[in-house]
């Protein structure tokens, strides 16, 4: 019996290169390349005309607007310097009300009176507030309640306390006045009728 011979195996077959290891390196994906940005064209001269143009209008309007509003302000300011120097002598046209009502305006001191009168009109300074005007509480104060009375139908005033000034519409100074309301009207008691028959039959 002879000695068994060994087995010869047979050599494997090496792997044979694949397409993707085959393929050369140029045919990687090549990097994306950035759009290329066009610059605007130059605005034309028609263009450039159309803008300086519309630039011009637009400070004019604002100039417009900034000419008007110093107008105003200055027409503010003016109206409350006035009002400030005429509310400064309202005391003073109180004192001269006070003499004349007691007879004691008279001489030198009546003609400084009328001339100051005359001054503070040409600023278009006017009293108001007399009896029997309706109440108003954008014109009058009410400093108390004078009762009731008959003959009225709506909150009057009943007396000056101190007299108002305005300038125009725009008020100086309130009134200071005293009111009276409407008297309420007396209560009627009911009748039943059967009374009425019973004095009728009478």
């Amino acid at each position: 019996m002879t000695a068994e011979e060994p087995e010869q195996t047979e050599p494997t077959p090496s792997a044979e290169p694949t397409e993707e290891s085959e393929a050369p390196a140029s045919d990687a994906p090549a990097e994306r390349e950035e759009p290329v940005v066009q610059e605007p064209a130059p605005p034309t001269p028609e263009e450039q005309l159309a803008e300086r143009t519309s630039d011009l209008q637009r400070l004019q309007a604002e100039y417009i607007n900034y000419k008007r509003r110093v107008d105003r302000d200055r027409v503010l300011i003016k109206a409350q310097g006035e009002a400030g120097v005429l509310r400064s002598l309202l005391t003073v046209l109180d004192d001269i009300g006070r003499a004349d009502e007691h007879g004691e305006l008279s001489g030198g001191f009546k003609a400084v009176a009328d001339s100051l009168q005359q001054a503070v009109k040409g600023h278009k300074l006017e009293a108001f507030g007399v009896k029997g005007d309706v109440f108003d509480p954008r014109l009058h104060e009410a400093l108390f309640h004078a009762g009731e009375s008959p003959d009225v139908d709506t909150t009057t005033v009943d007396s000056i306390l101190r007299a108002g000034y305005r300038v125009g519409e725009d008020v100086i100074r309130h009134a200071q006045v005293s009111v009276i309301d409407p008297a309420d009207e007396p209560s009627v008691e009911p009748v039943e009728t059967s009374d009425v028959a019973e004095k009728s039959a009478e």
